[in-house]
């Protein structure tokens, strides 16, 4: 008998603890989706916004859009319904991008076609997520211009403060005319990891192409491995850039043509100011009114020159290509700072004027090294033809190879 009067009660204590670790997770999940949505717009480059929000202890639904700060070029919607559990949330929903300033949709105006559909799972107890996008092949024709693309697929995750994107591309053709480009599989394997409101982040990247072909009468060019590495890292003091281009070999004519590797960074790029005009640009975008680019630049323009204010300067850390086919090659390294005295004397707005154009170059200083120079370089600049190496000197703009002045190249 006292074992039944146990009953009620302990099945009872079990029902609100189900009912409230059901509506903590519900309210979990919500809160990391408007942490996560806050976050990617810190960023500065995208604007995220929420419809149609319905929210429930069972399930919830809504739309997010996704557009650039500036521009009409794109627009993505991406449709979620969530069914909630104790212990993880379940999502679908679907993937829908619109292009061009008439905002067409690519699935359904371009394309005849249901637009792909994408799934993920939420953990509750560790805030994971991890979901997939499932692209389909498609072939799109205008006239003499196709593109054929066999399908891919989209996978992220991660959790607040680092994400993960992963992207496999299966090969595509897009044709016009007699000219033809083909690539091979592509992968993309990208990871950004950031504090709150984006203060600090770090974006690394790396992009493959098994193989990339361009065909046209008189010319066909092949690319074999191509491998793209950056890792852009915004902190305290500076905003940072490191990139490298290597290429296996690129053939012409079934001969090397051009074979190496390109490294380079951008530095010196200030932090507050990075932060300072990326708050301004979503101010202007927050108006809702269209800006001329020039517009824009003028109305930001104290905060773009203000990154400047640490003297910037782009290294080419390491230069190292050959082309056996024409037997030239290019091994050395170079450095170009920017001087950032008397700012307020130039202009971003007025870059389109020569002149402007003139004070601006007059501001670059640097210098580089080409070791093992080809004789026919050092005969094209006028140098002696025993030249080993050429040293770059650049003064205010100006360049000079070997203490010599830069000849001009174009006669």
């Amino acid at each position: 008998m006292r074992k039944e009067r146990l009953i009620v009660p302990v099945a009872v204590a079990v029902a609100v603890v189900w009912a409230v670790a059901q509506y903590l997770a519900s309210l979990l999940f919500e809160r990391e989706l408007v942490r996560a949505l806050a976050d990617l717009e810190a960023r500065g480059e995208m604007v995220m916004e929420r419809s149609q929000v319905e929210r429930g202890w069972l399930s919830s639904s809504g739309v997010v859009h996704v557009s650039p700060v500036l521009g009409d070029g794109w627009r993505l919607e991406l449709t979620y319904s969530a069914r909630h559990g104790v212990f993880s949330t379940r999502i679908e929903g679907g993937f829908h991008p619109a292009i061009g300033p008439r905002q067409l949709h690519l699935f359904g105006d371009w394309l005849p076609s249901s637009p792909p559909s994408w799934h993920a799972r939420y953990q509750t107890l560790g805030g994971t997520l991890e979901g997939t996008i499932q692209l389909a092949p498609f072939l799109i024709s205008q006239g003499p211009r196709e593109l054929d693309f066999r399908g891919g697929q989209l996978s992220f995750g991660g959790q607040q403060g680092d994400w993960r994107l992963r992207a496999r591309l299966q090969p595509w053709r897009l044709t016009d005319g007699v000219a033809t480009l083909e690539s091979g599989l592509v992968s993309l394997e990208s990871r950004y990891a950031y504090t709150a409101g984006a203060h600090h982040f770090t974006q690394r990247d790396l992009l493959r192409i098994d193989q990339l072909a361009w065909q046209q009468p008189g010319l066909a060019l092949e690319a074999s491995e191509l491998v793209y590495r950056s890792r852009m890292q915004l902190d305290d003091s500076e905003l940072r850039i490191d990139s490298e281009l290597t290429l296996a070999e690129v053939l012409a004519a079934e001969q090397v043509l051009l074979t190496g590797r390109v490294a380079m960074e951008l530095s010196r790029i200030n932090a507050d100011a990075v932060r300072e005009a990326l708050a301004g640009l979503r101010r202007e975008a927050a108006k809702a009114r269209e800006l001329a680019p020039r517009e824009l630049i003028a109305r930001l323009e104290p905060e773009l020159r203000a990154t400047l204010v640490d003297s910037p300067r782009l290294d080419l850390t390491e230069v190292d290509l050959e082309s056996p086919m024409l037997g030239l090659a290019a091994r050395g390294d170079g450095s170009l700072f920017f001087d950032p005295r008397r700012l307020d004397e130039l202009s971003l707005a007025r870059l389109d004027d020569e002149e402007e154009r003139a004070r601006w170059l007059t501001r670059i200083d640097g210098d580089g090294i080409w070791r093992e120079v080809p004789a026919v370089v050092a005969l094209w600049l006028g140098l002696p033809l025993g030249t080993r190496d050429l040293e770059l000197d650049v003064i205010r703009g100006r360049v000079r190879v070997n203490g010599r002045p830069m000849p001009s190249l174009w006669r």
